[in-house]
């Protein structure tokens, strides 16, 4: 996968995926959703096992958010608005929930103090992002 492919497609494919999994189960915790050489993968926090069943769902969900049309818009934040985001259950997440963001707060705090934090906003969804423009 070319970086090219990375930082202009993954992280909003990564995002209509994930805000049409949290449409469908709002408790879904989102980890990571790095590339690898046949594509990618987002590990998901979730009582109920997504199967081949639940695709319809979910591509009728990722085709309502992609027809709301809703900007991508990529924030830099610091460590402790990141933080706070996080306590919030606000990451990865299309509002504030009453359990922390646990993935994502267990990243920041492995993301090196010098390093800027960025987060990729579209709609009512947030999440981290690896800084790239």
């Amino acid at each position: 996968m070319t970086e090219t492919f990375e930082v202009r497609h993954l992280e909003p494919f990564l995002q209509v995926l994930a805000t049409a999994i949290l449409r469908i189960w709002p408790e879904a915790q989102f980890a990571a959703g790095p590339p690898v050489e046949n594509g990618f993968y987002y590990d998901v926090d979730l009582l109920h096992r997504i199967s081949p069943d639940d695709f319809e769902k979910i591509e009728a969900e990722m085709k309502n958010e992609i027809k709301a049309n809703h900007p991508f818009e990529r924030v830099e934040v610091s460590r402790d608005e990141a933080l706070a985001l996080g306590k919030e259950g606000r990451l990865a997440a299309m509002g504030e929930r009453p359990e922390p963001s646990k993935f994502k707060l267990d990243i920041i705090e492995n993301i090196p103090s010098d390093e800027k934090i960025s987060l990729y906003r579209n709609g009512d969804f947030i999440d981290l992002c690896a800084g790239r423009t």
